[in-house]
């Protein structure tokens, strides 16, 4: 890949520009919104048919990234995409044209089309979001993993409840009612999370050994949540467009397969979709299910650093 580069920034730390021509940067554009699509798609027929899916439409639906904005592609901070497509990126979003003086240093012609993200104004509408997720990746990537919850989140939202008043009102209970009673009171409830733990059914809020709050999230995320590491997805798409849209869409495609196995886990029968329970309510099923959560919580924490590393940057940008 051609790369030119403007000395210039890396003082302080700060991360050379590097200028990519349409024939470097179209192929990944196409390719990312093909590989987008293979979610979307599915998602926009089912919703255009009034029809729900358990496990796939999850994404769309718990987080608030629409679908047009994840078949979007973005090269990141610091890249210039040059040629015709970057003129109508100029006027999107957190995006600018360059400057005179910029396409002078970068041997660009003032009627040549160029566009960046324009970090500053991103900086400055985000710098909350951007803070308070560099604050839940660093204390969750840095406190122990713990493998000894078994899913039971999903069984405490249908605690007490008939198969009318659960949740998920179209799935039936894998085990009925009382056998999904049972097994929670059964067990040791310890969730983490907190968004996992607001939709408790109110009679199981009590069982659960800890009492998590929006406030306490930042001491309570752990890296071993399979909740935690799906809202990798969502800190990725907060941070958009200054993420590579690549990155996002590595943390889309793990919030997807955690999703799969989190409903495997639940109390829901999804045998009609083709989906084998874990049987969590076994010591056999125990076992797949720390397996399983041991191999997210390594997944997850290689794609948390990946995105800490890119915050640590916005903040040296930042001059902070």
């Amino acid at each position: 890949m051609v790369k030119r580069l403007l000395q210039a920034i890396r003082d302080n730390g700060r991360v050379a520009l590097t200028v990519l021509t349409p024939q470097e940067w179209e192929p990944r554009a196409l390719a990312h919104t093909q590989r987008a699509r293979a979610f979307t798609e599915p998602y926009l027929r089912r919703r255009a048919e009034q029809k729900r899916h358990p496990v796939e439409d999850f994404l769309f639906t718990y987080y608030t990234q629409k679908p047009a904005q994840l078949l979007r592609w973005h090269p990141g901070a610091h890249t210039v995409l040059t040629g015709p497509g970057a003129v109508e990126r100029a006027g999107w979003k957190f995006y600018r044209p360059l400057t005179s003086a910029e396409r002078q240093q970068l041997g660009l012609n003032d009627d040549d089309g160029a566009a960046m993200v324009d970090l500053p104004a991103f900086l400055a509408a985000r710098r909350e979001a951007v803070d308070f997720a560099h604050i839940i990746l660093s204390g969750t990537a840095a406190r122990p993993a713990q493998f000894g919850c078994f899913g039971l989140h999903e069984w405490a939202m249908a605690y007490k409840s008939d198969e009318n008043s659960i949740r998920h009102e179209y799935l039936g209970l894998r085990l009925g009612p009382s056998g999904t009673d049972e097994v929670v009171e059964a067990n040791r409830i310890r969730c983490t999370h907190f968004d996992a733990f607001r939709f408790y059914a109110p009679q199981a809020s009590a069982l659960n050994e800890l009492q998590p709050t929006r406030e306490a999230q930042r001491d309570l995320e752990q890296p071993g949540c399979l909740h935690a590491n799906m809202d990798l997805y969502k800190w990725a798409y907060k941070l958009t467009p200054v993420l590579p849209s690549e990155l996002v869409m590595d943390c889309f495609e793990l919030a997807w397969r955690i999703r799969t196995m989190d409903m495997q886990a639940s109390p829901y029968d999804l045998a009609e979709w083709g989906y084998p329970p874990i049987a969590i309510e076994t010591p056999a099923g125990r076992a797949d299910y720390v397996r399983a959560q041991r191999g997210f919580s390594a997944e997850s924490q290689l794609k948390r650093a990946q995105l800490k590393k890119c915050i640590d940057q916005l903040h040296v940008d930042a001059g902070l």
